[in-house]
């Protein structure tokens, strides 16, 4: 078996090429189309309890993005750490590793939103016992921190303090928790970060010492880059909860995509053994 099938060397090789080209298509359809297709219900990435979700969301959401940012970042990281890659590996092995990232990331986030969604759930039937506006408040700020209108959470609280007998307070509190729990449920994730997080990790893999100049000024080994990015991400997903970005899923591409390699490696040094 040949380990590597590169077929010379090009700043922008085929898979590279159309992956660019297809995100950026799905980018611009998302906008032209809005009025007459919600691209994001049928195609972002939602939780299995969700309504709208949908199996060929696993693979769908990679194409998907928030914005011109989400996307220049993610596209421009593509191409400067993948066209590499692809040389390197050849288009085949280069795609199916960009494929496994992106659906190990989309299996760890769904992972970790799970582990959220039936904490959130056991808790609301605890809190449906003895609902009260001590538990209620608890209940929000360590379930839902961040995703839920104060105003409307505070009006509803003083409404229920000042009338604490009037038992309508106390089921309108459950049903508000409820509904919280299924709109957590409903909260899309789109984005290509979990595969690119992954070609970050591989590249740091295969070339380990090569220099990577962050914000183009300060030269950083490769292997250094990504140990801190690991950092960053696992210490942003444990304390950033409500910043809107899936940090576990970043972790998730790099995780199967460290996983895919290995047994890429493993495979190989079987055979010349």
């Amino acid at each position: 078996m040949e380990q590597y099938s590169p077929q010379g060397f090009r700043f922008l090789p085929t898979v590279v090429k159309h992956l660019l080209i297809i995100n950026v298509l799905v980018f611009f359809a998302t906008i032209a189309l809005q009025r007459y297709v919600d691209m994001d219900s049928l195609f972002a990435l939602y939780f299995f309890k969700s309504e709208k979700f949908r199996v060929w969301q696993y693979i769908t959401y990679m194409f998907m993005h928030a914005n011109l940012e989400h996307l220049f970042f993610n596209m421009f990281a593509l191409w400067m750490f993948g066209y590499i890659l692809e040389n390197y590996w050849g288009s085949k092995r280069f795609l199916l590793f960009y494929i496994v990232c992106g659906l190990g990331a989309a299996f760890v986030h769904t992972c970790v939103t799970g582990f959220s969604y039936y904490g959130a759930a056991s808790a609301i039937s605890v809190y449906a016992q003895d609902p009260n506006p001590d538990a209620f408040v608890t209940l929000f700020q360590s379930k839902f921190e961040g995703h839920y209108r104060v105003d409307v959470f505070n009006s509803f609280l003083s409404q229920w303090r000042a009338n604490p007998s009037e038992a309508i307070f106390a089921m309108q509190s459950v049903d508000m928790a409820n509904q919280m729990l299924q709109a957590s449920a409903s909260i899309p994730t789109v984005g290509a970060s979990g595969a690119i997080y992954g070609i970050l990790l591989a590249f740091g893999m295969m070339f380990p010492n090569q220099y990577i100049y962050v914000y183009f000024l300060l030269p950083l080994k490769a292997k250094w880059f990504v140990v801190i990015y690991i950092g960053i991400e696992l210490l942003s997903g444990i304390f950033g909860t409500a910043d809107g970005v899936a940090h576990f899923a970043h972790l998730g591409g790099m995780l199967f995509g460290y996983i895919l390699i290995k047994y890429w490696k493993k495979r190989e040094f079987q055979q010349f053994t």
